[in-house]
């Protein structure tokens, strides 16, 4: 089985992109009141969201340009 890198790289981008959305409904939960937690958990998430979200759109766009660079 010898998927390649690239296709490996573009399920990140799309595994990291779920999960930002994931986190944007907790945070979103959260600031509603629906959810426990206060504003440092709100803003750990939204770094988390930032960081996850430019990952995702860096694997996103070499995946397009067919260029690995995870190996």
């Amino acid at each position: 089985m010898d998927i390649p890198m690239v296709n490996i790289q573009a399920l990140l981008a799309l595994a990291m992109f779920i999960a930002s959305l994931l986190i944007a409904r907790i945070v979103g939960n959260i600031r509603r009141g629906k959810w426990p937690g206060g504003e440092l958990w709100i803003l750990y998430l939204r770094i988390l969201l930032g960081f996850l979200l430019a990952a995702a759109i860096t694997f996103g766009f070499y995946s397009f340009a067919g260029i690995s660079i995870i190996g």
